[in-house]
């Protein structure tokens, strides 16, 4: 059986999901027409994308480039300090109008033909009009007011930009649930500043790196850094919060202050008992528990491409973006307190070595999901195996499960229709 997509998806099916959560079929990262249906159902449906931080457009007519799903779109402060979205694509002829990053501007001329748009994505004027010397020109029923690239709706939250372009899109707080809210608060609790940013690019589908984010399984046995310098072990104490939607989760975790003092933790930075690893410079992991819940790592997630990292005391957002059926953009923005000290600028730009596309932690990260788009490349009828902790999802305090996982899965089932 198959499902038919959408007319404005084309011709192709969708095969028919026969099994739950716990078998995710492989068509799933392949077929195009996956692809097109997750822009329309997911990214344009009633989500919350991340777009950037506003500490990143702090002034008025400051405004920075980013993405809805592949959508690219502009976000900007106005000259009465509201933050709008809009799409960037200029209504003639459909060209980019922003080409930069970001920077401060008054407002937006298409580089094409000139047409010029204020700092809310409104039309507002037209080159030649009314032609030259009379003649050419627009017609006389040709009206600015009603063109003009789509306009988000905005959100923000503990000084995160999300956006939107459905209007039935849930309250901000509503969508990611009070768990995943309050830990969100519990680490942008103050002013942020950006340390630090850079994009990387993934060779698979996206879907691959979010539910990588999710996996808590794979932390300390992939990463072997984790587990040799004891930054994070399945054994120590912590848990995987998931949302009722299933759709946003938190794993986090706390070193054990007595498995620490069975090795030579405080006084020789060893974190293997097997192996005589040791780091040339060991204040790379030294850190200060600044949130005063002695938790050393939280990843949290929030559908469908947003992620906030805290390990030790590396703080830093992710934003999930797909380019393509095998292609992701990871954009990484790395970020301290506006109140930070010289000393705890330096730890935290320290410990940014920890993750990343050649992190000691992360880089594998990177690779892992490429191992997998490579290895299912013929097997479309096939499905991965999610039971790790059960069937179902919820919140739990282990670690050795795959309950957010499944409950991304759900989540994404849901918005999909499948």
């Amino acid at each position: 059986m198959t499902i038919e997509t959408s007319p404005g998806i084309g011709q192709a099916s969708i095969p028919e999901w026969e099994g739950d959560v716990t078998q995710i079929p492989y068509w799933v990262y392949q077929n195009e027409a996956v692809q097109a249906l997750e822009q329309e159902k997911i990214y344009q449906g009633p989500t919350w994308n991340y777009l950037c931080l506003e500490a990143e457009i702090p002034h008025e007519g400051d405004y920075r480039t980013t993405f809805v799903g592949q959508m690219p779109v502009v976000v900007t402060r106005n000259h009465g300090g509201e933050i709008n979205a809009f799409e960037n694509r200029c209504a003639h002829r459909g060209a980019l109008i922003a080409l930069e990053d970001g920077g401060n501007t008054k407002d937006f001329s298409c580089v094409y033909h000139a047409w010029n748009y204020d700092l809310a994505g409104t039309l507002k004027g037209v080159a030649f009009q009314r032609g030259v010397k009379g003649q050419g020109g627009m017609p006389s029923t040709f009206s600015k007011e009603s063109l003009g690239p789509r306009k988000l709706h905005v959100t923000t939250f503990c000084g995160l930009v999300f956006g939107s372009l459905s209007a039935d899109a849930p309250n901000i707080r509503e969508y990611l649930g009070e768990e995943i809210a309050t830990r969100i608060e519990r680490v942008l609790c103050k002013k942020v500043k950006v340390i630090g940013r850079f994009k990387q690019v993934l060779p698979n589908n996206w879907k691959l790196y979010f539910e990588n984010v999710k996996d808590s399984y794979h932390a300390s046995l992939l990463h072997v850094f984790f587990t040799t310098f004891r930054l994070n072990r399945l054994s120590q104490k912590g848990g995987v919060i998931v949302s009722k939607t299933g759709a946003h989760h938190v794993s986090y975790s706390a070193i054990d202050p007595k498995e620490s003092q069975s090795s030579e933790y405080d006084r020789e930075k060893l974190r293997s008992d097997k192996e005589n690893y040791r780091l040339a410079d060991p204040s790379l992991l030294d850190g200060v528990d600044e949130f005063g819940d002695g938790i050393t790592l939280q990843i949290l997630s929030v559908f469908p491409g947003f992620v906030l990292q805290q390990i030790q005391n590396s703080l830093a957002v992710r934003q999930v973006l797909p380019t393509g059926q095998e292609s992701t953009e990871l954009n990484w923005t790395y970020i301290g307190f506006e109140d930070d000290t010289p000393e705890m600028d330096t730890m935290r730009l320290k410990q940014a070595n920890l993750v990343g596309p050649s992190g000691f932690v992360s880089m594998e990260d990177g690779a892992v999901s490429n191992f997998v788009q490579r290895g299912i490349r013929c097997a479309t009828s096939e499905y991965s195996v999610v039971q790790m902790g059960g069937s179902g999802f919820g919140s739990v305090d282990y670690r050795a499960t795959e309950t957010s996982v499944r409950g991304f899965w759900q989540a994404y089932r849901d918005h999909m229709g499948f």
